[in-house]
């Protein structure tokens, strides 16, 4: 099992580059599946959680051809609508396949993702809002099983809360569906935009795509298309804490820094110095004296959840209390107890954590509980005293592509074992 072994103190400098993102790449992949036609997907990051998703591919009968990081999608013989337990048992996004198989297929039979160790991800939205375009879905040893021999039909559907990777696979069945389907409480996130672009380039009739309502006319059948995926807004922000935890002076490039707006000013209220000097770059540097700040997670455009772990360990290095509201998963404060073992004081309430700072950093042995756990775990080493060792890291390995060849390669002192 791989570790990683961190002697911090090293400012980084330099340039570093932001990868496509992991969490836009794996609808756009899933997309594939609605067109017998090749489509070929550039900046796709070769992280785990992709391989998974390409191999759940291969299962349905498609062709995946890799090079670099450019993936072309052949689906023209879709032969097997199932995706099966042992392949998709480590990747939550394998529900977003359920859409597409089930448009195309007029069948699907996906196993239902286990339990998450940040809290619970119901797809009970997923199954209601298919059950609303006409399929008949039932669950039963372990599966989800719906079928629409007859096609899907076009529905207004309501989300009783904001779900991305819902309204992603919703929006895929309702592509081929007949009519017009309406979305209302759908999530925001630059994801879902980027996937309703692909879509639209593939023969989709997509409205709305980054607001709360998402109307959609279904077409007949789908062609292919070439498209690139949008750079990780969560990779960018990891790399401009990075930066600014390190108290060194971070080129982040090939970003999108309007997909972070509401974290860069959390940043710059917390005195970090964040500049654009050109488009798709960010410049981080740390202030003389970092400030405490209070954060509350949110959907977008608010403060990602997917950051909050990263932003906690910058806080452990300001003056005064922070305190940090998680309102999305109800158990994403893992990462506070490995934290406090490298001498953070972190106090937890519930869905709040109160962060009192600065206080120093040393090394330690940590465990990384999951992905973005291991991201902060990361963050903290390269700014403590001493050696600190993280263990199972294949959880960071999930949605950052070589993070520590990246991080190396701007100062840090940071191997693979």
């Amino acid at each position: 099992m791989d570790k990683f072994e961190i002697h911090g103190g090293a400012p980084l400098e330099g340039g570093i580059a932001v990868s496509g993102a992991k969490n836009s790449a794996l609808p756009a992949l899933a997309a594939c599946l609605l067109t017998a036609d090749p489509v070929v997907l550039d900046r796709i990051p070769p992280v785990r959680d992709i391989h998974t998703m390409e191999k759940l591919l291969e299962h349905a009968g498609a062709r995946v051809t890799i090079e670099g990081e450019q993936v072309t999608v052949e689906a023209d013989a879709v032969q097997n609508a199932e995706a099966p337990y042992d392949l998709v048992k480590t990747m939550r996004a394998s529900s977003l396949v359920l859409g597409p198989l089930v448009a195309r297929c007029g069948r699907a039979r996906v196993s239902v993702p286990g339990g998450c160790a940040i809290g619970a991800r119901p797809i009970n939205l997923h199954v209601a809002g298919l059950e609303q375009l006409g399929a008949t879905v039932r669950q039963e040893h372990g599966y989800i099983e719906a079928e629409a021999p007859h096609g899907l039909e076009g529905a207004e559907v309501h989300f009783d809360r904001i779900t991305v990777t819902g309204t992603e696979d919703l929006m895929m069945a309702a592509v081929l569906a007949r009519g017009e389907t309406v979305i209302h409480n759908a999530a925001r996130e630059p994801e879902v935009v980027d996937l309703a672009a692909l879509l639209t380039k593939m023969g989709a009739r997509i409205e709305g795509a980054g607001t709360s309502v998402i109307r959609i006319q279904g077409v007949a059948k789908l062609r292919g298309a070439r498209h690139a995926i949008i750079a990780d807004r969560i990779e960018t922000g990891t790399f401009l804490i990075a930066g600014a935890i390190t108290r060194g002076d971070l080129h982040v490039t090939c970003c999108e820094p309007d997909h972070l707006r509401a974290f860069i000013a959390k940043l710059r209220s917390a005195g970090v110095e964040v500049s654009e000097p050109v488009p798709g770059t960010l410049r981080v540097r740390c202030g003389p004296k970092l400030r405490s700040v209070d954060v509350t997670t949110e959907e977008h455009p608010g403060f990602p959840t997917d950051l909050q772990a990263q932003f906690m360990a910058l806080m452990t290095r300001a003056e005064g209390i922070s305190i940090i509201t998680e309102t999305i998963f109800e158990n994403r404060f893992m990462h506070a107890q490995e934290l406090a073992r490298m001498g953070a004081n972190i106090r937890l309430e519930g869905r709040q954590a109160m962060v009192a700072g600065p206080m120093p950093l040393s090394g330690a042995q940590v465990i990384a509980s999951d992905l973005r756990a291991s991201a902060s775990l990361v963050l903290a080493g390269l700014a403590a005293q001493g050696e600190t060792v993280i263990d199972r890291v294949y959880h960071i390995d999930r949605g950052y592509d070589r993070i520590e060849a990246k991080l190396a390669r701007v100062g840090a002192r940071i191997r693979r074992l």
